[in-house]
């Protein structure tokens, strides 16, 4: 096919036609698994003369697929449409991903480079930072999380008008909170009940004011964040130790509630455990409706999975989403993390899933799922009372010996038995940098082997947070 054909081609057809052409030509050419997990799920959102932009559900599928399927890729555009399409992928991201402003380029014409991820793809428009894929449709309900939906569909339905203003979710990682966060702004941008809605994280608010500072540009900053009808502030136990942060939240909170301005945050706990916020900003908090998510019962993390799975156009047997939902019972995080271990695994083998490869490819991943029962804050509890040491001076500035030592023993605990990233522990401990964990690590990793004294502490506040499972 010559390049001027191939353009009319491309000319004629729309985005849609182009991709099912492409569907129709890869499916004999790889295992049906294969195709139902990793082709299916793919969307064609747009067609210009030159690229074909294509959907995925999230950054390890990109990844998988670049890794694993670029070529099939490559040789379907280059026999369909000739040399001149190239390829690009929009990744629809979690909020709280570290990678979520990675961008990789590629062209299917140079097999050397990446595929270009367009991030802001998929993302309501006009400065929301919303996510159109959290709503309240695909929010699957349980008695853990029932009163807590009721409060955020309530929120959405009258924003600034009924008496949960400011509403607070709280509850562990991965429960659903920036979920219900989100589907209140979406349900009221598609409604217009509310027609400026901004979603951000507590580590973007500290950014932007630290930005604002460095430019002189406080005030646009104060006037940027007051401007909302709809104020969504994600994860504010982050804000501990940042005064300056808390003053400026403070002040863009008292006025956007004195206006009826809707505000909705999460946190990892109840207001009133919160350590480290100024006593103003929590009697704000704790006047809030505070309504709490719980980790899932049995049958709320069978119905999430296969929920996934029908979204996702996967055919997955009964008995495998009910033993991955019997063993894996932390976090809806993890349970669509070991769907997708599950997955790759299964198409990377091109093998059939059954329960016997489900047992060995999880053995390891459910082995393991224990330590994620221990939270932070029970960890950081163990330590500061083996340390004499409060938590403000933990997560504070504090250098004395007692309290700098306290501190890394208890980032090296918190590597070592959460699932949480390097940068979230450095947010717990006031948010201080990833490298900070990385040192507090090696440094109790030495002192464990050169001095017993230091050993044997180090053991018995082991066996005390392990008690705890």
């Amino acid at each position: 096919m010559d390049n001027e054909g191939s353009l009319n081609t491309v000319q004629n057809l729309d985005c849609q036609a182009v991709w099912n052409n492409c569907l129709d030509y890869i499916r004999p050419k790889v295992p049906t698994q294969t195709f139902d997990t990793w082709f299916r799920p793919i969307k064609a959102i747009s067609l210009t003369d030159e690229e074909l932009f294509l959907q995925v559900p999230n950054k390890f599928f990109y990844d998988w697929i670049d890794s694993h399927y670029k070529e099939i890729l490559h040789r379907t555009l280059r026999e369909l449409m000739g040399s001149g399409l190239l390829i690009k992928y929009t990744v629809l991201l979690a909020e709280d991903t570290e990678e979520k402003h990675d961008l990789v380029k590629s062209s299917l014409n140079e097999p050397s480079l990446a595929n270009e991820v367009v991030v802001k793809t998929g993302m309501l428009e006009k400065g929301t930072r919303i996510n159109e894929g959290y709503i309240f449709d695909n929010f699957v309900v349980g008695s853990c999380n029932q009163f807590a939906k009721a409060a955020a569909v309530a929120v959405a339905n009258a924003p600034g008008r009924t008496s949960f203003n400011p509403l607070v979710i709280y509850g562990g990682t991965g429960l659903g909170k920036t979920h219900l966060l989100q589907a209140i702004g979406n349900e009221t941008l598609s409604t217009g009940r509310a027609r400026k809605v901004t979603y951000v994280s507590s580590d973007t608010f500290t950014l932007d004011f630290i930005a604002a500072i460095q430019k002189n540009k406080t005030t646009d900053f104060s006037r940027y964040y007051r401007s909302f009808d709809m104020l969504l502030l994600d994860d504010i136990q982050f804000f501990q130790g940042k005064e300056q942060t808390q003053e400026q939240f403070f002040h863009i909170f008292n006025d956007l509630y004195q206006r009826r301005r809707q505000i909705v945050l999460t946190t990892d706990r109840q207001p009133m455990e919160l350590r480290g916020l100024q006593e103003r900003l929590l009697s704000r908090f704790q006047s809030a409706l505070t309504v709490d998510i719980q980790p899932p019962d049995l049958e709320t993390r069978i119905a999430i999975l296969q929920q996934k799975a029908m979204h996702d156009g996967l055919d997955i047997p009964y008995e495998i989403i009910e033993y991955l939902a019997t063993n894996i019972r932390s976090n809806i995080r993890e349970l669509e993390g070991a769907m997708i271990r599950l997955l790759a695994y299964s198409s990377l083998l091109q093998v059939d899933i059954d329960l016997g490869l489900a047992q060995k490819v999880l053995r390891e991943f459910i082995g393991s799922g224990h330590a994620s029962l221990i939270s932070i804050e029970s960890i950081q509890g163990v330590v500061s009372s083996s340390y004499k040491v409060n938590l403000d001076q933990m997560i504070g500035k504090i250098r004395t010996k007692e309290v700098a030592e306290a501190r890394m023993v208890a980032m090296y605990f918190a590597r070592e038995y959460t699932n949480l990233s390097l940068k979230t522990i450095g947010l717990y401990f006031g948010g201080r940098d990833h490298s900070t964990v990385v040192h507090a690590c090696k440094w109790v990793e030495s002192k464990v082997a050169e001095e017993p004294q230091f050993s044997q502490r180090f053991s018995f506040m082991k066996n005390k947070i392990e008690s705890t499972i």
